[in-house]
C-alpha cells in the first residue's frame, strides 16, 4: 500500500501570484490533470497567474474576509488546498497580524466548512528565530522562538494550522527558509544585481550559514506534504541538502553569473560582524512604531546562522532536494534572461 494518496481531483491555491506560487503553477501545468482554483489578493495580479498557467480559475479578493474564502472554497470537498498566502516586507507591522494570522484562521474556517481533505501551510523559518550558534541547525522537533513581527504572525499562524488538524480536516505545515530559482520577485533580482556588482555586503568573514531552497525542491516537498499520509497533523523542514555559508552564496552566484556571460566587478564589499546586531536593534525600534523596513530587517539578519536539517522530511516523506546552490542560480539566472529581466 502506497504512503501517498491519490491525487484530488481539485487543488485550490492561494498566494498563487507570488513566488512561490506562479513556480507551482508552471509545474501543475506539465504534471497536473486536475481543476485548479486559485487566490489573488487583487485583479492586477492576475495576469501574472495566467502566465505560469493560463488554465486556472482565479479568485480575487482579501484572503482575512471569511466571504472571500468562502467563496474560493465552495464545492471544494475533498480538494487539497495550499495556503501560500502570506505578507513578507509590509509598509506597516499590522498587516503581518491581518494577512498571515486572521487570514490563515479565516482559510481554516472555511477549508472545515467546504470539506477540503488536507490543507499544506507554507510557513518559515522565522517563527524558530535564528540558531543560537552558528553550529546548530534546527531540528523537527524545534521550540518557537520567534524573530519580530513576521516570525509571530507565521508562528500563530503555524499553531492554527497544527491545532486544526483531525475532526474532517487533516493539516501539515512545511518550512522553507529563503527560497531562490524560477520565477523570483524583484528583491532576489537585486540580489544577483549587487551580487554581479560586488554590492552585497558581507558581514565579518562571512561564516554565518544559510539553508536555502530550490523552488523546485520545494514543489516536491510540498507535494509530498500534501499527498502523504504521516504528514498530517506535522511541520516540516523543506531546504537543500545542506546549508550554504554566506561567503559560498555570494562566491557562488558570481561565479554562475560570470559563466553565464555576465561582467563581474572584482571588488566585494565587507562590512563588520557587528552592524548586523546595530541594524537587527534599529529594527526592532522600527517595527516597535508599527513601521516597517525591508533594508533594515535584511541587513539585520546578515550576522545571523539560520539553518535547517532536512533529515526527518527525508525519512518520513521520502524529500530528496535534487537541485543544490550552483544549479539552482543558473535555472534562476537563465529565466530572468529568458524574461528579458536585467540583473
Amino acid at each position: 500500500m502506497s504512503d501517498l494518496v491519490p491525487p484530488a481531483e481539485l487543488t485550490v491555491l492561494t498566494g498563487a501570484s507570488g513566488w512561490f506560487g506562479r513556480a507551482y503553477l508552471a509545474h501543475l501545468k506539465d504534471t497536473a490533470e486536475g481543476r485548479i482554483r486559485v487566490l489573488v489578493p487583487a485583479a492586477a495580479e492576475v495576469p501574472a497567474v495566467l502566465a505560469a498557467h493560463p488554465g486556472v480559475a482565479v479568485h480575487v479578493g482579501d484572503i482575512a474576509d471569511p466571504e472571500v474564502t468562502r467563496r474560493l472554497l465552495a464545492g471544494a470537498e475533498g480538494a487539497s488546498l495550499v495556503h501560500a498566502a502570506g505578507v513578507i516586507h509590509p509598509h506597516r507591522t499590522a498587516e503581518f497580524t491581518r494577512v498571515n494570522v486572521l487570514g490563515t484562521q479565516a482559510l481554516l474556517a472555511a477549508a472545515r466548512a467546504a470539506g477540503v481533505r488536507r490543507l499544506t501551510h507554507i510557513s518559515s523559518n522565522s517563527p524558530f528565530g535564528v540558531n543560537p550558534r552558528p553550529d546548530e541547525v534546527f531540528r523537527h522537533s524545534e521550540p518557537y522562538r520567534p524573530y519580530l513581527g513576521y516570525g509571530e504572525s507565521k508562528m500563530h499562524a503555524e499553531i492554527a494550522v497544527l491545532a486544526a488538524n483531525g475532526e474532517g480536516l487533516e493539516t501539515t505545515v512545511v518550512r522553507p527558509p529563503w527560497f531562490y530559482g524560477e520565477w523570483q520577485p524583484a528583491r532576489q533580482t537585486t540580489f544577483f544585481s549587487l551580487c554581479r556588482h560586488g554590492r552585497f555586503p558581507l558581514l565579518g568573514d562571512g561564516s554565518m550559514r544559510r539553508s536555502m531552497t530550490y523552488v523546485g525542491n520545494l514543489i516536491q516537498g510540498v507535494e509530498l506534504a500534501a499527498r502523504h499520509v504521516k504528514a498530517a497533523g506535522n511541520g516540516y523542514w523543506v531546504a537543500d541538502e545542506r546549508p550554504y555559508p554566506m561567503r559560498e552564496i555570494v562566491t557562488t552566484v558570481r561565479q554562475v553569473l560570470r559563466e553565464e556571460g555576465y561582467a563581474i566587478s572584482k571588488r566585494q564589499v565587507r562590512l563588520p560582524l557587528a552592524l548586523g546586531a546595530l541594524a537587527e536593534r534599529a529594527d526592532r525600534l522600527v517595527q516597535a512604531t508599527g513601521r516597517y523596513s525591508q533594508e533594515l530587517h535584511v541587513l539585520g539578519e546578515l550576522d545571523k546562522t539560520i539553518a535547517c536539517d532536512v533529515a526527518t522530511t527525508t525519512a518520513d516523506l521520502g524529500y530528496r532536494p535534487s537541485v543544490a546552490l550552483a544549479d539552482g542560480m543558473r535555472r534562476s539566472i537563465r529565466w530572468c534572461r529568458s524574461r528579458g529581466i536585467d540583473l
